[in-house]
């Protein structure tokens, strides 16, 4: 779908219906710009409940930003032991 959208808002590319064997079909222009090739592995977030949200997302990225969270983390602890204490001061 053409438009302008707010900025950090993501993009409507269409919908899509669930079949009777549950699947669903990506829109072409989403597939293209999201380099979805056959094959892609995706993982699917939800918060459950009717009509609650779902978030497809590829394995790569969801690995991608396991391995900075856990980068993130690391430095944290440094941090913190690095950190004088508050009985310290």
């Amino acid at each position: 779908m053409e438009g302008k959208h707010p900025p950090g808002f993501g993009k409507c590319y269409g919908s899509t219906t669930v079949s009777e064997r549950g699947q669903i079909v990506i829109p072409a222009e989403a597939r293209r710009e999201m380099g979805l090739k056959p094959g892609t592995k995706l993982l699917i977030f939800g918060r459950g409940g009717e009509g609650g949200p779902l978030t497809l997302m590829t394995a790569e990225m969801v690995t991608k930003f396991l391995r900075h969270a856990m980068e993130r983390l690391s430095e944290l602890e440094v941090m913190l032991k690095e950190a004088p204490r508050a009985e310290e001061k």
